[in-house]
């Protein structure tokens, strides 16, 4: 009897700098976090974006997403997300195609909406311009769009490459209904991003976009993908126990006392606040923290909650090294994928 296929999975990374390291520390190990992941089958390698965090080396998603493909070979890369309004689309495009002139049929562009950072940080991103709002972002998503090759929006005498062979995979991120409409009507494939958006109604933005969805020339039906938090050990005490740091990052990004991300003995042994331990008890952290068994059944629970046709996921870990471990459990407990 063969075994059953699964949906694929995917892994997206923040580059995380943790307490007495620096970011250059934190960019080898994302590389070797990706290296790891190429090696044990995993379809796709994201980084995200983030600014004036100082936990999340991440903050150039191209720049990153050059040096992890140079060191895999066959893995997709890509982010997850470029934040639209802090960049024009020309820059994007240009950034994009240029990876995939170098790493052709292996290229991701996950754009989101979000800044990615705070109010203040988002203005030194933007500068004055006029044409880097929010209220711009449709416009903006299509003038990306066909700079990539859409045949369905002309570009005048603008190109993003002088002569493309292939075109990055465009995809559209988001944590609400918004995002899903936005992919539905231009006919892109989704990423909900459930890992920090847990509480919201990921079901009802995910029947918006199947529903919604109309086909484009690359992408004839809606294809979902869904993040999930994990982190996968021998036992379930040593995943609640390394997955602390996330708890306390959770913690310190909702209360903004923001800092590397400390080692889980000190996660552990950290004194709080009345208030703050309430808080940190809400919060998940990592969504699913356990031995194998438990993390491989949340994940089929997920899987066939929202028909999701991939898996991207997420976790922050103090040592690299804890996070190759899990996905190479999970990877193992998986088994055979689909397509």
């Amino acid at each position: 009897m063969t075994a059953p296929t699964r949906v694929p999975l995917s892994v997206l990374d923040l580059a995380t700098v943790r307490e007495g390291h620096g970011s250059a520390d934190a960019l080898r190990g994302t590389i070797e976090i990706a290296r790891a992941a190429d090696e044990l089958g995993y379809r796709r390698f994201w980084v995200a974006e983030h600014h004036n965090m100082p936990a999340v080396a991440s903050t150039s998603p191209p720049v990153l997403i050059g040096a992890v493909a140079a060191h895999t070979r066959q893995i997709r890369v890509g982010s997850g997300g470029v934040m639209l309004p802090n960049h024009m689309p020309f820059v994007v495009a240009e950034q994009f195609a240029l990876l995939e002139a170098l790493y052709p049929g292996r290229v991701d562009l996950g754009i989101g909406r979000a800044p990615g950072t705070d109010q203040a940080t988002a203005a030194a991103l933007r500068g004055v311009s006029p044409y880097l709002t929010v209220e711009q972002f449709p416009e903006h998503l299509r003038t990306l769009l066909g700079l990539l090759g859409d045949e369905r929006v002309p570009t005048e005498r603008l190109t993003a490459t002088p002569a493309a062979e292939s075109f990055p995979e465009v995809w559209m991120l988001g944590s609400s209904t918004y995002g899903a409409q936005v992919a539905a009507a231009l006919g892109l494939p989704f990423c909900y991003a459930y890992h920090f958006a847990a509480s919201s109604d990921v079901d009802g933005a995910l029947r918006l976009y199947r529903n919604g969805f109309q086909p484009s020339p690359r992408y004839p039906r809606p294809w979902v993908m869904v993040s999930a938090s994990v982190l996968a050990a021998e036992t379930g005490e040593e995943a609640r126990f390394l997955a602390g740091p996330s708890r306390v990052m959770a913690l310190s990004l909702r209360t903004g006392r923001l800092g590397p991300m400390i080692s889980p003995e000190a996660a552990a042994e950290r004194e709080l606040s009345d208030l703050d331990r309430a808080m940190l008890e809400s919060l998940p952290g990592t969504q699913y923290a356990g031995t194998v068994e438990e993390v491989v059944s949340g994940l089929d629970t997920l899987v066939a909650r929202t028909g999701a046709d991939e898996l991207i996921l997420a976790g922050a870990v103090y040592d690299p090294a804890t996070r190759v471990d899990s996905l190479a459990r999970i990877a193992k407990a998986w088994g055979p994928v689909a397509g």
